[in-house]
């Protein structure tokens, strides 16, 4: 158990390891607040080579917390568009928001301060507070609860809010004065070396010589996660609207699902043809020309979309709830998800 574990052997051994195998990461260039709260927010569930391009491109647009607050809602989707979580930046703005009014545009500067903030959980405020401020916090992500773990040989549940704050605990036990490089080291350890899927590479590893999971054998149990509750699977058939003024697109409720992003018309269920006709035209429109068929599939946490989708030219532009947009306004102005990338391509 992790209470039975001593957690300091982990400190030298792993800044000694992380300083000689670190990447190098846009956001790690410099201590600032605003670089290393944004990279996380984008890290949360996506690859780092996929991050990259975004957070490079999130930085020249808004450079600064203010251009963050002031930034109009259409823009700052579109510039998370393909991150997905879209919450994720309407909370970063809402914290921008209060940082410049609340801070004078600066960070606060103590992990109290910081994961007050709209959107900011224990794990970013303690990434923030210790790599930008020196602050002795952790920052327990998954990646650390899958070290922890295996070194300790812990099987409490690490999706139980009561294990992550045991872990945590811990962890605060031990953090030495360079908290930011220690914890960036575990981040980078789980990532590349005591990875989730697949056997970790204990052999290059600097934990192995006190790793109890690597000593027994048991690293393919650990760390031990509750079964998820199955996705509910829904029907949808999406239409690829075209005429002389672009394509069609729909804007979603303001709450909920994928809230206020742009999206292609659909509808729940699976239509032959015939019925796909029957409600372009109920949207007050005339198909002209059917060009093509797709099947696409997108799966969520807890939902998964099998989508049917038609794409034709039609006759007519006043549909009700329907917006047409044309190639550039499809590119650099409507946040479409991910979800509607295919139907998008075609």
């Amino acid at each position: 158990m992790i209470e039975n574990t001593d957690l300091s052997v982990l400190v030298e051994p792993t800044l000694t390891w992380y300083e000689a195998n670190k990447r190098d990461l846009p956001w790690r260039k410099d201590k600032d607040p605003y670089h290393i709260w944004v990279s996380e927010i984008m890290l949360q569930q996506t690859r780092v080579e996929a991050v990259i391009p975004y957070y490079e491109r999130f930085m020249t647009a808004l450079p600064t917390i203010e251009a963050l607050a002031k930034c109009q809602e259409d823009p700052l989707l579109k510039l998370w568009e393909g991150l997905g979580y879209y919450n994720r930046v309407r909370n970063m703005q809402k914290a921008a928001q209060t940082i410049c009014a609340e801070y004078g545009g600066q960070m606060p500067q103590t992990y109290d301060g910081i994961v007050a903030l709209s959107g900011i959980g224990p794990y970013t405020a303690g990434a923030i507070a210790s790599i930008a401020f020196d602050e002795r916090v952790p920052a327990v992500d998954g990646n650390v609860l899958r070290i922890l773990s295996r070194v300790s040989q812990d099987d409490s549940d690490i999706l139980k809010d009561a294990t992550k704050k045991r872990m945590t605990a811990q962890l605060s036990q031990i953090m030495p004065k360079e908290a930011g490089a220690f914890n960036q080291a575990l981040m980078e350890l789980g990532a590349m070396v005591c990875l989730p899927n697949g056997a970790p590479k204990c052999a290059q590893c600097p934990a192995r010589p006190f790793c109890t999971a690597c000593r027994e054998g048991t690293w393919n149990v650990l760390p031990v996660k509750r079964k998820k509750t199955p996705r509910r699977m829904e029907e949808k058939t999406v239409f690829v609207l075209l005429s002389s003024q672009g394509v069609a697109l729909r804007q979603r409720a303001a709450k909920g699902l994928l809230a206020g992003l742009w999206e292609f018309p659909n509808v729940d269920g699976r239509l032959d043809e015939p019925a796909a006709a029957q409600q372009v035209q109920r949207w007050g429109l005339v198909p002209i020309e059917w060009l093509e068929q797709l099947e696409a599939k997108h799966i969520f946490s807890h939902v998964e979309w099998h989508m049917r989708g038609y794409v034709l030219r039609v006759r007519g532009q006043d549909a009700a709830q329907l917006r047409w947009t044309d190639r550039n306004g499809l590119e650099t102005e409507r946040a479409v998800p991910a979800a509607f990338a295919k139907f998008r391509a075609a």
